[in-house]
Formats: C-alpha cells, sequence, structure tokens
C-alpha cells in the first residue's frame, strides 16, 4: 500500500498534469471558443498567454488538486515528511479528530461509531470483549470501518486497537488462542517465550485486522492484594519485567502490530481498581525511578511504539493528588523529557472514574489528558456527536492557541505512527480476508507453542517430593473440587477414577465437605478469593488437599496449611494440561515464583536471584 501514490487525474487523464488542446476542448471548438471568449480568433496572439495563465492561476486556486498531486495517506513519501504535509491539509477540527479512539456496542458497526469515522475522521476504534463474541464478524466490522476512514479526502486508516494480553486478559475471543499469560512468561524465565507469546498473539490480531494492541502490561507485582492486575504482571523484579515486555513488543512489531506499554508509571501497587475510585499510591519519586518506572526506561530506550496513561495517583510526588494521566509533571517533565520516550502516548479509558472525578467531568479530562501530553484520548463506548467531549475541545481549538498548538502536535505523532507502521510489507491490511480468517483461527502453530510454554511455568509452592509428583495409583480415591470445566476434563484424564464436585461461592458448602470425606486427596482449583471460604471448610477433615492455583499465587499464601500446592497462572486448557502433567510426575516443574515470594507470605523464591 505504501509503494502505490494515489494521484489525483487531472482532466488530460494524466496525474498532475495541465489540460491540452484536443478534440471536444475550447481550443477546437468554435461554439465553445465563441462561448468562453478568450479564444476568439481576433485576439492578438500576444495577448493568448496572459488570459491562459489568468484561467489557470484560477482553477489552481479552486481545483488545486486537479493540477498538483494530491498528498495522500498512500502517496510515496517518507513518513515524517508526509504526515507534516498531510497535517498542514487539515483543519483544526481534523487534526482534533485524530487524537479521538472510540468503542462502540455491538458486533456491527453502530450508526454512532460510522458517523464519528465518516463525518469526523477519527484517529481509531477500540475493540472491547463486547464486540467480538463472532471473530468472522468483527474481522468484517474491521474491514466496513477501515473502508469508511480510508473513503476520505486524505485516506488516512484507523488505528484498530484492542486489549489482547494473553492470560487472563484477552477481548478478542471467539476462535482466538487462550495462552498461559505474562505470569506464566515470568515463571518460565526466557525472553524468547514473551518475544513468541507476542507474536503468536499478534499473529491472529493481524488476520482479523487489528493493529494496535494495548500490551504488554509492565506493572509489577509487588502487592499481594493487587485485584487489577495481579497474573497480568511479568513478576515483581523491574528489570526482569522490562526484558521480558521488551521481548514481547519486538514480538508483537514481528507481526505487524503495534505495541503499547501499560498502565504507566505502574498500576501494580495498589489493590484498588482504577475503573472505579483513583488509586492513591504512596511511594516517592525516587522509589518509582528505581522500581515502577525501570521497564518503561527500558522500552524505551528498545523503541517501544506507545505507551498508555494511568488513572493513577502519587501524592508524594510534584504530581501531588493529579492522575498520572493528566499530569505534566508526570507525561511531559519525566516520560518525554527525562525518560526519552518519543513515541504515542494514549490515555486508558476516560470514562473510568479515576480520571472524570479528578477532572470534574468527561470534557475537562478530555482537554487536561491533551494539554498534560497525552496524543490521544480513549473513550470505551461512543459519545454523541454534539457531546461536550468534542463541542467544548473544538470551542477551545479556537480561542487557546496554546491548546490549539498542542492538538497539532498530537495529530502529527498519530499521522507519523500510522504512516511509519500501517504501510508497506509486513503491515496488517485493512481488510481482512475473511477466509483466512476462519480456517486460520486459533493458529496451530501458537497452539503448540503456548502448550509448551505452560509446561515450562508450571511451579510447585508447596509439597515437593513430599507430595507432588502423586501418581493416580497412589492417590487413592481422588475428588477434583473446582468452577472450570478445562480443570475438571484434565483432572479425568490424569485420574480416571476421580470424581468431581462443582462447587459455589457459598460458605456453607455442605455438599462439598460431604464429598470430601469419602476421597484420600482432595484437588482444588484455587483461583480467587470467592474459592477461599469453600477451602477452608476443608482444613478439619484432616484429608491430603492439594491446592491447584490458576491466575495470581498470591491467594496460596491464605491457605498454608495445605499438603501441596501447584501454581499455573491461568485458566488456559493448557495451563490445566500442564499442571496435572506435573502433579503425576510426567514433565518436572521447572517454573519458578516470579515475584518476590516473602512479600507474598509464600515459600520459593523469585524467578531471578
Amino acid at each position: 500500500m505504501g509503494s502505490q501514490a494515489a494521484h489525483a487525474q487531472a482532466p488530460g487523464g494524466r496525474s498532475g498534469a495541465v489540460p491540452v488542446a484536443g478534440a471536444g476542448s475550447p481550443l477546437k471548438d468554435p461554439q465553445k471558443r465563441n462561448f468562453c471568449g478568450y479564444f476568439d480568433a481576433k485576439i492578438h496572439k500576444r495577448q493568448r498567454l496572459p488570459a491562459l495563465r489568468l484561467i489557470f492561476l484560477t482553477l489552481l486556486l479552486v481545483f488545486p488538486d486537479m493540477f498538483l498531486r494530491a498528498q495522500t495517506f498512500d502517496s510515496p513519501e517518507e513518513h515524517r515528511e508526509l504526515a507534516a504535509r498531510l497535517l498542514a491539509r487539515m483543519t483544526d477540527e481534523q487534526a482534533l479528530a485524530q487524537t479521538f479512539m472510540l468503542g462502540w456496542v455491538g458486533a456491527g458497526p453502530s450508526p454512532l461509531i460510522m458517523d464519528w469515522i465518516r463525518l469526523r475522521n477519527i484517529g481509531g476504534v477500540k475493540i472491547f470483549g463486547w464486540n467480538t463474541g463472532d471473530t468472522i464478524k468483527l474481522a468484517e466490522t474491521v474491514g466496513d470501518l477501515q473502508q469508511t476512514a480510508r473513503s476520505g479526502a486524505l485516506r488516512i486508516p484507523l488505528l484498530v486497537a484492542t486489549d489482547q494480553e494473553g492470560g487472563w486478559i484477552r477481548h478478542v475471543k471467539g476462535a482466538t488462542s487462550e495462552s498461559p499469560g505474562n505470569m506464566a512468561i515470568g515463571a518460565s524465565g526466557y525472553p524468547q517465550d514473551a518475544y513468541w507469546s507476542g507474536y503468536y498473539i499478534g499473529r491472529e490480531l493481524a488476520v482479523l485486522g487489528v493493529n494496535m494492541n494495548f500490551a504488554p502490561t509492565v506493572d509489577l507485582a509487588t502487592n499481594r492484594d493487587s485485584a487489577l492486575i495481579g497474573p497480568r504482571s511479568f513478576g515483581g523484579d523491574p528489570v526482569h519485567a522490562g526484558i521480558l515486555g521488551a521481548a514481547f513488543a519486538k514480538g508483537q512489531a514481528a507481526a505487524g502490530i503495534i505495541a503499547t506499554a501499560k498502565h504507566y508509571p505502574g498500576h501494580g501497587d495498589t489493590n484498588l481498581d482504577s475503573h472505579g475510585v483513583l488509586p492513591q499510591i504512596n511511594a516517592s519519586f525516587e522509589t518509582l525511578w528505581e522500581r515502577e518506572l525501570v521497564p518503561y526506561r527500558m522500552l524505551a530506550r528498545e523503541g517501544i511504539p506507545a505507551i498508555m496513561s494511568g488513572h493513577l495517583a502519587f501524592p508524594r510526588t510534584p504530581a501531588a493528588s493529579a492522575p498520572a494521566s493528566l499530569s505534566p509533571w508526570f507525561l511531559k517533565t519525566i516520560l518525554r523529557d527525562r525518560i526519552g520516550f518519543a513515541g504515542l502516548i494514549i490515555t486508558d479509558d476516560l470514562l473510568m472514574n479515576g480520571a472524570t472525578i479528578s477532572a470534574g467531568s468527561l470534557s475537562q479530562a478530555a482537554k487536561q489528558a491533551l494539554l498534560a501530553g497525552n496524543d490521544m484520548i480513549m473513550l470505551s463506548k461512543t459519545p454523541l456527536l454534539s457531546d461536550p467531549v468534542w463541542t467544548a475541545l473544538a470551542s477551545a481549538l479556537r480561542t487557546e492557541p496554546a491548546f490549539r498548538s498542542r492538538v497539532r502536535d498530537a495529530a502529527l505523532r498519530v499521522l507519523t505512527i500510522k504512516l511509519q507502521r500501517l504501510r508497506g510489507a509486513g503491515a496488517v491490511p485493512f481488510t481482512p480476508d475473511l477466509k483466512r480468517a476462519a480456517s486460520y483461527l486459533p493458529d496451530p502453530a501458537g497452539a503448540a507453542f503456548f502448550l509448551d510454554l505452560a509446561a515450562r511455568s508450571v511451579t510447585v509452592v508447596r509439597g515437593a517430593k513430599e507430595v507432588i509428583p502423586l501418581k493416580a495409583e497412589d492417590a487413592g480415591r481422588v475428588l477434583l473440587a473446582g468452577q472450570y470445566e478445562d480443570f475438571f476434563r484434565a483432572g479425568k484424564k490424569a485420574y480416571p477414577n476421580a470424581q468431581v464436585y462443582w462447587h459455589s461461592a457459598s460458605p456453607e458448602n455442605a455438599g462439598l465437605r460431604a464429598a470430601a470425606q469419602n476421597a484420600d486427596t482432595i484437588i482444588f482449583c484455587l483461583s480467587g478469593p470467592s474459592d477461599l471460604e469453600p477451602l477452608r471448610t476443608l482444613e478439619a477433615l484432616k484429608k491430603r488437599v492439594i491446592l491447584f492455583s490458576i491466575l495470581s499465587p498470591a491467594h496460596l499464601a491464605a491457605a498454608p496449611w495445605v499438603d501441596g500446592a501447584v501454581a499455573v497462572y491461568s485458566y488456559a486448557p493448557e495451563s490445566f494440561i500442564a499442571g496435572f502433567s506435573v502433579l503425576l510426575g510426567r514433565i518436572p516443574a521447572r517454573g519458578r515464583l516470579p515475584m518476590d515470594a516473602s512479600v507474598f507470605g509464600l515459600p520459593g523464591r523469585p524467578a531471578l536471584p
């Protein structure tokens, strides 16, 4: 696409050519000649040239693209030069639209999101889980959205983004792969596992026309009560997280995907969720610089193309109580000037309370976000065309020179990254091939890799040698207790005679206790805090209990009395298969806890010494 220049066709049939005399032209047709007046044979030859020049200049002013090559996204210039030329052709409101990334509701494109693309030529769209039940429908929708965007005069495509981190967070569902996720990568400890995870996840997105991924997540596992991050983290070591994050981003790039590191400056050290409140993290800047900011410092040097700003407050820094996403100090002074990041900065969803409560309104949050240094503002839902989030910003463009300058600078960054990453060999197609998507997903090579990764990441947290491995013939009567079908499926293959109990989150669980009375070994699937009450009902039975931990292993600290525990870090089918293979002793447990075990109240040591 980058090598095919789109030239405006002048009336003469050649790109940029001035019309010449021919059959039917004013120079040959007597009626047209007399009608025009300028070409009457009685006009002196010396008078013709000024007259022709006058016509040419008039047409050039009124219809410049008829005579000069129109600069469009498909023009062959170098991306920085062309970005500046495209911006010069844009009105201020067109530049403002490039800073908007919007979500929509439904599988197909809503009329409202199509209006924002057709009438405003917004910069991007964000795909959420509610858009992705039907994978092929999603690919068709992406093609429709891009076709509408590319029908504009400048032919500028959309950034089409999603959250496909791997593991727990997988917004594009349907036929895509489930993978072990970041914490499993941290437990394996191999950068190549991060690279190939990014690559295979990216390759599936590219088939669907998605060209930007809000991953890798480089938040650190430093708070045992973190509910939002948990297994989304590579672990607690900042250098380790930076290395794995950089490898993941390079794998994404190899698949044609624009990687986006998040959530700057770091969401790991809080148990609060910025969707509902503005978390206050009581860390000094010195601590942040040597801990949370280390991955971003490393990724900036490695050329990460984009970073997402998080709605997090750090009151012990000069930003005080302002969210980092709305703070010029965090975004300009630290990220741009001190760290040296030159790529795109995009906000987390501005509809989250962590942003709007602080700013007072959505329109104020959007304006503050752009002034603070974000280049794109992201909204999970589509506002009305007349919403103040647009009208207030458009008004500020006309009355505030500093805001206008910031918007045009942000639009230039958006155009630059699009021209750099969405053109040429290896770029994600604007119109997905629906037949290929139907036959390709899930990626078969990716499925084999993810099973290998799951096997490398399984960690025995308790009971190594004393209880684990436990062969089927030594387990006696086995009870599998949990809430995941894939857990039961893999468990029954490992222990064919096992009984199954699907427990609830109720603290009573009399049925679980009754089933456990008849068992010699209970293998209990632990996924989160809601499982702890049912688990506690088993302590007094004095049975052999082995915990099968998925997602964050932090919850294992609440049950030090169990005989054994393995951690697999995700509920992907491959993780259950790998975990039971370790329990049986068929494969060794090579994973190591990727966080500081002493902080999390667990035995063991971090993945890196």
